[in-house]
């Protein structure tokens, strides 16, 4: 997937929504008075503000594989540490700064292997650290949809992917000295399909129309996505569709050292 696929105005068209879990999972993370704080996929720096709204002591580091939107991000802070990786490449880093917090909203379900991925940025915490993490769920409905459109298609698709909390659990707890794990349903309402379908244009539907490369197929893939959600997500009596998004949260406490 190309770095600059992603675009910053269509991905804050929902600000608000997509920072919510932002801030609850920060909220939840014991660390007092951390000194260094990575925002791993930090996109435009909402969530990065979150970190520095939540840890003002701290000295915050953006990073994000989308040249676009470290760009967005600068813009609105011009003052603030920004750093264009890859979080797999920056993950198998030897050496440097260890971080009291590593934190990452909606963003590792991108990142290949969990296995070996989590494990690692445990590893590059210090002693009592937290790695904070949060990703939608992966077997939500519309996400479904779109797989199965995909493979009706022919469609070759860079998948996304996170992974049950049971999973979680048991390749973190032989690393961390205490572990954290819940997920949340956040009833979004949307005016209608349609909005829906905007929502997903900034994150998970990125891939599926790039694949098709030209507009009148997109088109045709974007409508026949909305007819498959209308059937599993009917308009409200009292206006609006109710568009339930189940997202996983972890946090895991580094040893004390």
């Amino acid at each position: 997937m190309p770095r600059d696929s992603w675009n910053p105005e269509q991905y804050l068209k929902f600000g608000d929504l997509r920072t919510r879990p932002a801030r609850d999972l920060a909220h939840a993370v014991a660390v007092a008075d951390p000194r260094w704080v990575v925002d791993l996929g930090c996109g435009p720096g909402n969530s990065t503000a979150v970190c520095r709204e939540r840890w003002p002591g701290a000295s915050v580091l953006g990073v994000d594989r989308s040249d676009a939107m470290i760009e967005k991000a600068r813009v609105g802070r011009p003052d603030g540490d920004w750093q264009v990786a890859d979080i797999g490449e920056w993950s198998r880093m030897a050496g440097g700064r260890r971080f009291d917090v590593i934190f990452s909203n909606a963003a590792l379900q991108w990142v290949a292997d969990h296995a070996t991925l989590f494990p690692r940025l445990l590893d590059r915490l210090a002693p009592e650290g937290a790695l904070a993490v949060q990703m939608p769920a992966y077997e939500m409905p519309p996400n479904r949809l779109m797989r199965e459109l995909a493979a009706d298609l022919g469609l070759a698709v860079e998948a996304w992917r996170s992974h049950s909390l049971d999973f979680y659990y048991e390749t973190l707890r032989p690393h961390a000295a205490r572990l954290d794990l819940w997920a949340t349903e956040y009833v979004q309402v949307m005016a209608d399909v349609e909005e829906m379908v905007e929502w997903y244009k900034g994150t998970a539907l990125r891939p599926h129309l790039e694949a098709i490369g030209d507009d009148a197929g997109r088109a045709r893939f974007l409508a026949e996505l909305t007819d498959r959600l209308r059937q599993v997500y009917p308009a409200s009596q009292s206006g609006g569709v109710l568009f339930p998004f189940r997202r996983v949260f972890i946090v895991a406490y580094a040893p004390a050292g």
